[in-house]
């Protein structure tokens, strides 16, 4: 075997290694000059057509509005309140029952609304303000038909909540409730407008009409707390919530536009002398008509006449049925509620109704709603 010269070794591997360096500078320069040419490469896999996309152009789009400036905007005029109330225990002794709720300024000079339940029988009433500031409340109105109150607090140039139009408002638009949730001080919670013109049994006889349903969340403290839209408008005022096993967040708020009338003569008054016809009644059904057999299936029943009210003076008895009211058909309490409250004090009302077989027609002049009533 013939023996490899080691020098003609190094020498071509010196040789190549220069041949390398030369050959990539020479590429290097290559693809510095020209362009670099990809070649084409043919794919057995078929083209796939992507569908068509509109975009819109946000340019001229105005911004979401931003819940925290709705809060920030508002909550100033928020007010937290506490109540003392005496309570007795089963042995008659009495003792001291603590409450929370909230509150939203009207007026400059100290007026707040808030909802009687937060304050009905309460002894001591004590309203906190945004800025910590802590004031006893004097003048305690209510009215607790429609759940509203005002209290009072001795104080000037308070920052006012502005209200805005709760007929204005569509199901699915985003609501805030601001409140003194839990009594730990105000809060913000956000939601829908999840119905309009909800009716609610809030206890034995009363039913709260034309509420605002949401699932903002409304826990206990949040009563007579405003409920806002995104304009930082007050447009209800939240006054009750159904929390049970199978609900799952249907807060309910009175609506500003049914609620302003009554702040306003509760403020002006003091009270508020609704008309009165002085009829106790109950929602005729098919149900209802079978039992006591009554002619007609829709109406109300007649079931107290209070004596010396406008009611026995136009005649009317218990057992008969009001179908028609002041023009307007009458099919439940409801209906009636709606009616009579559309009219005045005073005003001379005409009322169909039916007697066993026969339909009759009477008159009846309203009169106010008598104090403590």
């Amino acid at each position: 075997m013939k023996r490899i010269n080691g020098r003609l070794i190094r020498s071509s591997l010196a040789g190549l290694a220069l041949l390398l360096v030369v050959t990539g500078c020479a590429s290097t320069v290559a693809e510095t000059d020209q362009p670099a040419v990809t070649p084409a490469v043919e794919d057995a896999t078929p083209a796939v057509t992507q569908p068509a996309i509109a975009v819109t152009s946000s340019g001229s789009a105005e911004p979401l509005p931003s819940i925290a400036d709705v809060v920030a905007k508002v909550k100033p005029s928020v007010v937290a309140i506490n109540t003392e109330a005496v309570a007795y225990d089963m042995f008659n002794r009495p003792r001291t029952e603590m409450g929370a709720g909230s509150g939203w300024i009207i007026s400059a000079d100290g007026y707040i609304v808030t909802n009687n339940h937060v304050v009905e029988g309460a002894t001591v009433v004590t309203v906190t303000l945004d800025d910590g500031t802590n004031y006893e409340a004097g003048p305690v109105f209510t009215d607790p038909l429609t759940d509203l109150a005002v209290v009072k607090i001795a104080a000037d140039g308070l920052p006012v909540a502005e209200t805005g139009d709760a007929t204005a408002l569509r199901v699915g638009d985003v609501v805030v409730a601001i409140g003194n949730s839990l009594g730990m001080g105000t809060s913000a919670t956000s939601g829908i407008v999840s119905a309009a013109g909800v009716s609610l049994s809030a206890s034995a006889g009363q039913t709260l009409l034309d509420l605002i349903q949401t699932d903002a969340a409304i826990n206990p403290g949040n009563s007579g707390g405003p409920l806002v839209n995104m304009a930082g408008q007050v447009i209800g005022i939240n006054s009750n919530k159904i929390a049970s096993i199978g609900v799952e967040g249907m807060g309910y708020a009175i609506t500003v536009n049914q609620a302003l009338p009554v702040v306003e003569t509760l403020i002006g008054e003091g009270r508020v002398a609704r008309p009165w016809l002085g009829v106790g009644l109950y929602t005729v059904s098919p149900l209802v008509a079978s039992r006591y057999g009554l002619a007609v299936e829709e109406g109300v029943l007649v079931t107290e006449v209070v004596p010396a009210s406008p009611a026995e003076v136009s005649g009317l008895m218990q057992g008969d049925v009001i179908v028609v009211f002041a023009g307007q058909d009458i099919r439940s309490a409801q209906d009636f509620t709606k009616a009579i409250f559309e009219q005045h004090a005073g005003d001379e009302v005409e009322i169909t109704f039916w007697r066993g077989d026969e339909q009759k027609v009477t008159w009846a002049i309203l009169a106010p709603t008598p104090a403590g009533t």
